[in-house]
């Protein structure tokens, strides 16, 4: 066993790559290693970081160890994050070393940043003065250090003028500690009023983060409520105790406005944490992070692997939202783990939404995670009122998605100069294309998808594994020109549309997809919030915690769309997205209204929005979960096993259903062909294991890969614990 302190002669190692446990290396004299030292290892041909693991080191004949190279100049990762890997990787049934990876993803910021260069002010004076010398020497006052630029900049001149300074003595070289990524926060810089409602939840945050033990609350509050201003309590309240504080966002573009308003109440921005962060910054964060300098990361769901020094909160927004679940590599829900991680650390976690997923409210009904509610929006805004468009009274016209009564209710609003919003969850133009002469469709090559034409960029695009090919004017079945024809809307097509009806309005489509990319995305929210648009068009992109002061209507082109799939969470899924989506209007207090264009206005959902009476649908949803023991009354997992061969991969989940274990309180449905059945040139069958809450889930699917057919050629065996995606 390793020891926290001593010299070893071997250490267990974990490398970031699909090991099932750590690897064996040599201490060479002299080294010292601690448990969670980054270190850079031999691994085949290749160098590699990896981290000192716990546990018992096995026994190899000495002559066979190859030597750990280097022990980085970087704080050890600490025993709660060692914890967490394993934990993760035993409950996901991933490999610890595929865990660790997501931990080791800086590789830069294993060593200490480099010093900065800078400029101090020396007792001499320069040989004449000018205006321009003279307002240097001034802003150079008090000794304090200046980098070349820093203070050209600030004093209004050229860098040439400093070096002339320099060159006469009146400056010296010094070297200057790395900037801190972000300021450190003032937990008392704009003390915020609170409604009573507001008050009451932010003190039993405050309390809790106060106690420093673990625990779980759910804030749950209407669209509006103030939900953020109440977390920044307890966010207050973590770091008046001197600790970190990581609050996880569902999507990248919405960062940009959390960062402002975190700025309005702490003086500082907090540390971003996602994807589109230059890899230079994300390397200056993590380690910053390591040694305690940032205070506060504000990031995706890859944030939880930090290497937070005194992570003392974590709060996860819109903590229903599916994109905290990851489906690559490592199987994982973010929402659920960062609740695992307050556990093994011993701190508060707070989850916060608008519309809680069935699990937390579950969880809050008996008692495993206390509740706050916030059930009126702040300063006494009232919630739009909400009604359906029954499409089989008031259908569209001929070649149109839109109903009368939606398009007289945009002509009412855009008189009144106030926004729209259309909100249709389908990117592109359209989702089928086909010729009208012979039938053809317009599939991908390598998935069982059909192509969505993308107007706008002219292309027809696989959603699923980004083929994406021009659209012809000739259809390549039979030859005919012109007679390819668009099926369904998409946001552009609905778009074509409003520009027909509202030729003088000024129109923007939102979706992930459109080019520019995240920079454009945050343009555009921030041009709508100030009022640049009268009508916007948007994908579920703009049902996430966006902030539209003017926006008064919110038409839903087709509410039905999410309830037309096998998903078991299909009613719970539309219901939060219709509610979150209807919540952009009236947030500033003006009379606002909700459409919802439905084939079935009489669909518990759609009840249960129009009523907003969102208790009935938790009620009905979670005793429908109840009577088919599905979570979180009971347990799910699925098998994905995918080939190159469609034999190959039937082969497969046949033998695994074969080796599944006898056991009361689990079964297998399955194998079926996924509704997805190819991606990517690869052949996928599913098997779903269902069972009792208090089945070992982990245990039998062990037993069913061990004793089952080994991964031959091209298959592939993915486990999905908790799934959320059942395509």
């Amino acid at each position: 066993m390793i020891e926290d302190s001593p010299f070893v002669a071997a250490a267990p190692v974990l490398v970031p790559m699909p090991a099932e446990r750590p690897y064996t290396y040599a201490v060479p004299a002299g080294m010292r290693v601690v448990p969670g030292s980054i270190v850079r290892v031999p691994l085949g041909p290749r160098q590699v970081a990896g981290i000192v693991w716990d546990g018992v080191v096995e026994k190899v004949d000495a002559k066979k160890l190859r030597p750990i190279e280097q022990v980085f100049d970087c704080p050890p990762i600490d025993r709660a994050m060692r914890r967490f890997v394993d934990w993760i990787a035993q409950y996901t049934l991933s490999p610890p070393g595929m865990v660790a990876r997501m931990l080791l993803r800086a590789p830069e910021a294993f060593d200490p940043e480099p010093w900065i260069e800078g400029l101090q002010r020396t007792f001499a004076n320069p040989d004449r003065m000018t205006g321009a010398r003279m307002r240097v020497l001034e802003t150079a006052e008090g000794g304090l250090a200046w980098t070349r630029s820093g203070l050209a900049h600030a004093a209004g001149v050229s860098s040439t003028v400093i070096d002339g300074l320099k060159a006469q003595g009146v400056f010296e070289t010094v070297m200057i500690p790395p900037r801190p990524v972000v300021a450190a926060p003032d937990p008392n810089y704009a003390q915020p009023s609170l409604m009573p409602d507001q008050s009451d939840a932010a003190g039993m945050l405050r309390t809790n983060v106060a106690a420093g033990v673990f625990g779980v609350t759910l804030l749950d509050g209407v669209t509006g409520s103030g939900k953020t201003e109440v977390y920044f309590e307890a966010v207050a309240a973590a770091l008046d105790r001197g600790r970190q504080v990581l609050i996880l966002l569902p999507e990248i573009a919405l960062t940009h406005a959390f960062l402002e308003r975190f700025q309005e109440r702490f003086g500082a921005k907090p540390a971003e944490w996602h994807s589109d962060l230059p890899p230079r910054m994300r390397e200056r964060v993590w380690r910053q992070l390591a040694e305690g300098g940032v205070r506060v990361v504000a990031g995706a769901r890859s944030a939880l692997f930090l290497p937070f020094r005194e992570l003392g909160l974590i709060v996860v927004d819109e903590e229903h939202d599916p994109a905290y679940k990851q489906e690559d590599r490592v199987f994982y829900n973010a929402r659920d783990m960062a609740v695992v991680r307050g556990h093994i650390g011993g701190f508060p976690v707070v989850l916060a939404s608008a519309t809680p997923s069935v699990e937390s409210r579950v969880n809050a009904s008996q008692g495993r995670y206390s509740r706050a509610v916030l059930s009126a929006r702040f300063a006494e805004a009232a919630l739009p009122d909400l009604k359906t468009i029954d499409m089989r009274r008031a259908p569209p016209a001929r070649g149109g998605f839109l109903s009368p009564v939606l398009l007289g209710h945009m002509r009412q609003t855009l008189e009144k100069r106030e926004q729209c919003l259309l909100f249709l969850n389908r990117r592109g133009y359209a989702p089928l294309t086909l010729c009208r002469v012979c039938g053809h469709r317009f599939g991908c090559p390598v998935c069982s998808a059909w192509l969505v034409e993308h107007r706008f960029r002219g292309q027809l695009v696989c959603h699923h594994c980004g083929h994406n090919e021009r659209r012809p004017e000739a259809c390549p079945e039979c030859g005919t020109l012109d007679h390819l024809v668009a099926c369904g809307p998409g946001v552009e097509r609905i778009a074509e549309e409003v520009v027909a009806h509202f030729p003088d309005a000024r129109t923007i489509v939102l979706s992930s997809d459109l080019m520019g990319g995240v920079r454009r995305l945050r343009l555009e929210l921030e041009a709508i919030a100030n009022g640049e648009a009268d009508i916007v068009i948007g994908t579920q992109l703009v049902a996430k915690g966006h902030n539209f002061p003017n926006m008064t209507l919110v038409g839903v082109v087709d509410a039905d769309l999410g309830l037309a799939n096998g998903d078991p969470r299909a009613a719970e899924r539309t219901f939060q997205l219709l509610s979150q989506v209807t919540g952009r209007a009236g947030r500033t207090g003006k009379k606002s209204l909700g459409l919802l264009q439905t084939f079935q206005p009489d669909h518990p959902v759609m009840r249960a929005i129009v009523s907003s009476d969102a208790e009935a649908f938790y009620e009905r949803e979670i005793a429908e979960r109840e009577r088919a023991a599905l979570p979180p009354f009971g347990r799910l997992a699925g098998v994905i096993v995918s080939a190159a061969t469609r034999a190959e991969a039937e082969g497969h989940a046949r033998g695994l259903r074969r080796a599944a274990p006898p056991a009361s309180d689990l079964f297998v449905l399955g194998p079926a062909e996924a509704p997805l059945s190819l991606i990517g040139g690869r052949h996928r069958f599913r098997l779903l294991i269902q069972g009792e809450r208090r089945a070992d889930m982990q245990g039998f699917i062990r037993t069913m890969l061990a004793e089952g057919p080994k991964i031959r050629g091209s298959v592939r065996v993915q486990v999905d614990i908790d799934p959320q995606s059942f395509l």
